[in-house]
């Protein structure tokens, strides 16, 4: 006789009634483990219950960024983006809709030059200088303006400890930064714009009283305040109080 189909085995070979009895229960805690998905009512069913499900937050592109808020003094300017489609039944979260960012506008209204008090001044030692100036060859600057530049002299306000701390041969320099201390700082080519002939940060236009920025280039951490004194033809500090913008 040929192979039994699996019927006829069942026939002569019936399973116990144990068998029968968890192989019932087996099922039922199968399906309420994994409740079916009926695509075609786009909800989860459990047995005669059913959810609608998640579904998350959609959101449209940036805008581009808004002008700052005012020209000549630091501000914001801000972007945004809209929510297409709300969340439902738990779904994610709708994401940030609005980004700000800080902004200086250098201009005004009528096209005249402005908020140059704001920026920090980048400086660095007054020694690296004389090598800038051999690599600084360029039809922007040809020969006879090699010698063009000026010197302003400013009074330390305040500084930050990590001045102090720089032990970097490179950055020692830093160390003779001190509160109270006339230093002077050199605005050459080509640090020096070839518009305005001055350099970011040099104080233009400030009063005497205006505090303002600097920062050492080659450690954001060592920055301070200092007060203009005044712009001179040329530098006379000591060495070690002798620096130059960037």
């Amino acid at each position: 006789r040929g192979l039994l189909t699996s019927t006829e085995l069942y026939k002569q070979f019936p399973l116990p009634a144990s068998v029968h009895q968890n192989h019932h229960l087996l099922s039922n805690y199968s399906s309420q483990q994994n409740p079916s998905f009926h695509q075609s009512s786009g909800k989860i069913g459990r047995g005669s219950q059913k959810w609608d499900y998640a579904i998350p937050c959609v959101v449209g592109e940036w805008s581009h960024w808004s002008g700052c808020a005012e020209q000549c003094h630091p501000g914001l300017r801000i972007r945004r983006r809209y929510v297409q489609q709300e969340p439902k039944n738990g779904g994610e979260p709708c994401p940030a809709l609005e980004e700000k960012a800080g902004c200086l506008e250098y201009l005004t209204y009528q096209g005249e030059e402005c908020g140059h008090e704001h920026v920090p001044a980048f400086i660095t030692t007054s020694e690296y200088g004389k090598e800038r100036k051999r690599r600084a060859a360029s039809s922007l600057w040809p020969s006879d303006k090699e010698a063009a530049g000026y010197c302003v002299e400013f009074r330390t306000e305040s500084l930050s400890q990590h001045c102090a701390l720089e032990t970097r041969p490179h950055a020692r320099w830093m160390q003779y930064l001190r509160e109270g201390h006339t230093v002077c700082v050199a605005c050459q080519p080509p640090a020096m714009s070839t518009g305005t002939q001055r350099c970011s940060g040099d104080g233009h236009n400030a009063h005497g009283d205006k505090i303002l920025h600097w920062e050492a280039i080659g450690n954001s951490q060592c920055q301070g305040t200092w007060k203009k004194i005044r712009q001179l033809e040329h530098c006379s500090c000591p060495l070690v109080h002798s620096f130059i913008f960037t």
